[in-house]
C-alpha cells in the first residue's frame, strides 16, 4: 500500500530507509553469477537516505558526504543511459568487467564498492548507537569508521577523518535531530536496531556479488 504524501512527510529517514530496505529483494549468485540482481533505483533510494542520516551528524561528515553523492550520480547517469538494462546494478558490474574498466577511474563498479562501504559504516553506527545511547558521538563515529572504512582509506583520508572527528555533535543532539516529533527514544531506537537487522543480511548479499567480480579489495589511492 503506497504511503500518503503526509505519512511520508512525518517519517523520519530512518523509517523510510526500513521501507525501501524491507521491499527490496536482492538475489544471490549461484554457480553461474549471471542471474545475479541488485536493482538499482531501490538501492539508490537508500543510499539518497544514508545521504541525509550523514548530513545530521554535521561537518565531520563533509568529505564522505560529497563522496557519497558523487558515487550516485555516476549510479544515477548509468541506469539512465538504460534504464532496461541498468535496472540491475550487476549488469552493470558485467559490463566494466568485461571491458576491463571495472577499476579504472570514476567506475560504476568503485561507486558501487564504495556506496556499499558507506552503508556499513551508517550500520555500525546506529547500531552502536542503539546500543549505547550514552557514548560520545565522537567514539561511536570513530569506531564505525575503523572497521568499515578506515582499512580501504589511505592515510590522506584517515587523516582528514580525524581532523573532522572533534566536529561530531553530542550523541543526545543526533539522536534528537533524528526523530520526528511523534518519537520518543525507545521508538527511535527500535527502528535503529530494525533498520540494523535489515541492513545486515542486505549488505552482506551485496559484499557477495562484489567478491564474485573481484571488487572487494579495492582501496582508495
Amino acid at each position: 500500500m503506497k504511503s500518503t504524501r503526509r505519512e511520508v512527510e512525518k517519517r523520519s529517514e530512518i523509517g523510510s530507509a526500513i521501507e525501501e530496505l524491507s521491499m527490496m529483494v536482492i538475489v544471490k549468485p549461484g554457480e553461474k553469477h549471471e542471474s545475479a540482481h541488485i536493482p538499482t533505483k531501490p538501492f539508490l533510494s537508500v543510499c539518497y537516505l544514508v545521504l541525509q542520516v550523514l548530513d545530521k551528524i554535521g561537518p565531520t561528515m563533509a568529505v564522505l558526504r560529497q563522496d557519497v553523492y558523487q558515487n550516485i550520480k555516476t549510479l544515477e547517469l548509468m541506469h539512465e543511459s538504460n534504464t532496461s538494462v541498468n535496472s540491475n546494478l550487476v549488469e552493470i558490474l558485467k559490463s566494466e568487467a568485461k571491458e576491463g574498466n571495472a577499476r579504472k577511474g570514476s567506475s560504476c563498479s568503485k561507486a558501487l564498492v564504495w556506496l556499499t562501504r558507506t552503508l556499513d559504516f551508517t550500520s555500525s553506527l546506529l547500531q552502536t548507537l542503539a546500543k549505547d545511547p550514552e557514548k560520545r558521538m565522537e567514539q561511536v563515529v570513530e569506531e564505525a569508521y575503523e572497521v568499515t572504512l578506515k582499512p580501504w582509506h589511505g592515510w590522506i583520508s584517515s587523516a582528514a577523518f580525524r581532523v573532522a572527528l572533534r566536529l561530531v555533535p553530542e550523541s543526545k543532539t543526533f539522536v534528537n535531530i533524528l526523530k520526528t516529533d511523534e518519537e520518543n527514544y525507545d521508538n527511535l531506537k527500535e527502528k535503529m536496531q530494525m533498520l540494523v537487522s535489515l541492513f545486515v543480511p542486505f549488505l552482506e548479499d551485496i559484499h557477495c556479488i562484489l567478491r564474485l567480480y573481484n571488487l572487494d579489495k579495492i582501496k582508495s589511492t
